[in-house]
């Protein structure tokens, strides 16, 4: 075990050193996501009894992210793109705060809060993309994203845990005089996630990364592979809003409380782990659209099954599948979007961020597409129904997904023949 672990150490640093420089800041970070992706729904759930609002939080963070992208265009021309994103860590914790310390929540604060977490995604995301284009090659794509969804599911398990641990355990006990509750154990996890990011930012600037050199980013009228790329962007908005709320929403409703989010989550992440990590490793580039279909394959299952059986059993299936699905689709989504932009960035002499922009656009649409239709059937036919049907729409709609995914993929490798 110790010579395995030994070769794989050796192997992680032959990669080139910037790249590592990103992986070790991505992997410190990957410590914070899973408190703004799942605690945070679950903490405005648990304020506003309402799931309608978790929606409108979404909407609200998708939307700063949009902002965010696109005033970052215009700072790239002043800024390191590194500053950047360390500035997007460091709101993140920010913005939790904030929210957290705030004693009455309103709809408006809960809209506020909301577009600031996302101008901290914006900034995150977008610089990170570029970062780990300009660091990475199509060879080592599989490996950076494996590597990554590792960090990331295992993160997953681990803080859910860790927090759901500490919220259960807080509540009504005293110290020095202090009577702590659910919501003093919050505020806790938000200043363990401030710490974080200000060890991530310490990461980052080892590393020695460079601004695009063409100033202009912001363009309308793209390449035809773009334009697909666009489309598949769109279809990947439409469930991740989905992913980043109905989970929490399902388990509270169905499962339990905070403390049940990170053992549900925690039953197949260790596996998933060591096979995204696995597939990252060894597969190759020609592999991509296999591991692309079978991640939406099990999803599919996964929402099937919580439709048909809307219980305790039915939630449970669907996380899991949810699980397996979310790191094998990004491991191949990622550097199949990489490479078209290596191909329409030359072919069309533009800046690389130009197509990071659009990129975000194109998410945003199909977040805001699947969201609305999350708010439409729970207000207008029942909450139920939105959590029971909603999710197998959008996972029917992902299948058609893998058509386009394979066509670009035929189209970007004929392209170097």
């Amino acid at each position: 075990m110790i010579k395995k672990l030994t070769t794989e150490f050796r192997f992680f640093i032959s990669m080139p050193y910037n790249m590592r420089v990103l992986l070790i800041t991505n992997m410190l970070y990957s410590l914070v996501l899973p408190v703004v992706e799942i605690f945070m729904a679950a903490y405005i759930m648990r304020y506003f009894a309402d799931t309608s609002y978790v929606a409108f939080f979404q909407v609200a963070m998708y939307t700063g992210i949009i902002i965010t992208s696109l005033a970052n265009g215009f700072l790239l021309k002043s800024f390191k793109v590194a500053h950047l994103y360390s500035f997007g860590i460091l709101l993140s914790g920010l913005s939790m705060v904030g929210m957290m310390f705030i004693k009455d929540i309103s709809i408006v604060g809960l809209i506020i809060s909301g577009t600031l977490i996302g101008a901290s995604s914006g900034f995150f995301w977008t610089n990170r993309y570029l970062m780990a284009l300009n660091t990475t090659s199509d060879e080592n794509r599989n490996y950076f994203f494996g590597l990554e969804s590792f960090f990331f599911t295992i993160s997953n398990i681990i803080v859910p845990l860790a927090i759901g641990a500490l919220l259960a355990s807080i509540d009504g006990k005293e110290l020095l005089g202090i009577t702590f509750n659910i919501y003093s154990g919050y505020r806790i996890v938000t200043f363990i996630v401030v710490a974080i990011t200000i060890l991530a930012c310490f990461s980052l600037a080892h590393g020695k990364f460079k601004n695009p050199e063409q100033k202009d980013f912001l363009y309308f009228h793209f390449d035809r592979l773009w334009n697909k790329q666009i489309l598949l962007a769109a279809l990947k908005g439409l469930i991740q809003g989905f992913l980043v709320t109905a989970p929490a929403m399902l388990i509270m409703k169905y499962v339990g409380k905070e403390g049940s989010l990170g053992l549900i989550q925690g039953i197949s992440g260790g596996l998933t782990a060591i096979l995204i990590y696995l597939l990252g490793r060894f597969a190759k580039p020609k592999h991509r659209i296999l591991i692309f279909g079978a991640g939406i394959t099990i999803f599919l299952i996964g929402t099937i099954v919580n439709g048909v059986e809307l219980s305790m059993i039915g939630v449970i299936v669907f996380v899991l599948c949810k699980v397996f699905y979310q790191p094998m689709y990004d491991l191949a989504y990622y550097p199949i979007m990489m490479k078209v932009i290596d191909i329409v960035s030359k072919r069309e002499k533009r800046n690389e961020y130009a197509y990071i922009l659009n990129h975000e656009f194109g998410l945003y649409a199909g977040r805001v597409i699947g969201l609305g239709l999350f708010i439409f059937l729970a207000l207008y036919v029942s909450e139920t129904f939105a959590l029971r049907y909603s999710l197998i729409i959008v996972a029917v709609v992902q299948v058609f997904s893998i058509l386009l995914a394979k066509n670009i993929l035929k189209e970007s490798y004929s392209e170097n023949k």
